[in-house]
């Protein structure tokens, strides 16, 4: 190390060795990069159907890393439906790997329980069927391949907790040194912890197409003082949010667009520690500070701002990374968002039947 190089030149070198490490590990595939793809451009990869969402895993957990992805789930094994918590767990625990359709609303017992999930998964609602109330969902260190799709994931509010939730840590989904990890068309709201927790390391992750509604501690990132984390969040709707919406600690690459952000009052998009992020295209409505960073490299571009208010924070430093050194992606128009998220983020009655 250097001693005189600064904070922003570490990250920055830091930053094109990961690159350089990813592309030599297959993660740049042969023709995957675009260059004239221009976010709000008209140019539409062949998989994306007219409702604007892909059936596969997109941005980084359709990447290779680690020695292993694309994230596929539970697609090389049998396809199960459940309607109780015991056939639920009986195969999210399973070593085999396993499409597990939930057809039904799933009560957890005890309440706060977060079911832990092994690798290869896929748990998909049927149509807009598929509740789980009550609990949630543990992805704990070297689970790996799991796509949690398509279901409402809900109520562990507890009238005695204090309002910092330390009595009762109760998460929709808590990931813990996960990789290849697909959150996708989900609803997850009054949670009496987080809404999606992604810690330690969890990398190769993306959450696309889903509700945040009705929470305090919404979408938190991090919990670690190294800085790997590879990480796509796009067409998210947070709505009647607090903080962490998300909030994201050293995070190595962190590419956010078309979210829109209503009503979130405490803050939006914060950018932490070393992490370097792109936020682009997104819409924020009655949202205090929409996006700002103290240390990390913030890149923002095309965004819509109404209603908002600001603190003396900054808004942009430094020059971020280009997510398609990684991988392709259409960006919609920011003013699109709201519209195109009401009617489609959140559970489908087309998936999963």
């Amino acid at each position: 190390m250097n001693p005189s190089e600064t904070g922003l030149q570490r990250r920055r070198r830091l930053r094109r060795a990961l690159v350089a490490a990813t592309a030599a590990a297959g993660l740049v595939l042969a023709g995957l990069v675009t260059a004239t793809a221009l976010p709000g451009a008209n140019a539409v990869p062949p998989s994306r159907p007219k409702q604007g969402w892909s059936d596969t895993a997109d941005g980084f957990a359709s990447l290779p890393g680690l020695g292993r992805g694309p994230t596929t789930g539970g697609a090389a094994g049998e396809t199960v439906t459940v309607d109780t918590m015991e056939e639920l767990n009986r195969y999210v625990t399973a070593a085999e790997p396993y499409v597990i359709q939930v057809a039904d609303a799933i009560n957890i017992d005890p309440k706060g329980t977060e079911l832990k999930v092994a690798s290869n998964k896929t748990i998909i609602g049927v149509g807009t069927a598929g509740e789980i109330v009550g609990g949630g969902f543990f992805l704990g260190t070297g689970v790996h391949n799991v796509i949690i799709r398509n279901l409402t994931i809900r109520d562990t509010l507890m009238p005695e907790d204090d309002p910092d939730d330390k009595d009762f840590d109760y998460d929709a989904i808590q990931l813990d040194t996960a990789d290849h990890i697909w959150i996708d068309h989900n609803t997850l709201t009054r949670m009496n912890d987080g809404l999606l927790d992604s810690r330690k390391d969890t990398t190769f992750l993306t959450v696309s197409w889903n509700r945040f509604f009705d929470n305090n501690k919404t979408f938190g990132i991090g919990w670690t003082p190294n800085v790997t984390a590879q990480i796509t969040i796009h067409h998210n709707w947070f709505k009647n949010t607090v903080q962490r919406n998300p909030s994201a600690d050293n995070i190595a690459n962190l590419h956010m667009y078309n979210n829109y952000l209503q009503n979130a009052s405490a803050y939006g998009n914060y950018v932490r520690g070393a992490t370097s992020a792109v936020i682009e295209n997104s819409y924020y409505e009655g949202t205090h500070n929409p996006y700002y960073t103290v240390a990390g490299e913030l890149v923002q571009r095309g965004n819509i701002t109404v209603d908002c208010t600001w603190d003396d924070v900054i808004r942009e430093q430094g020059d971020a990374f280009d997510p398609r050194d990684f991988y392709d992606y259409k960006a919609d128009p920011a003013a699109a968002v709201p519209a195109l998220l009401s009617e489609f983020s959140g559970p489908q009655p087309e998936i999963g039947t």
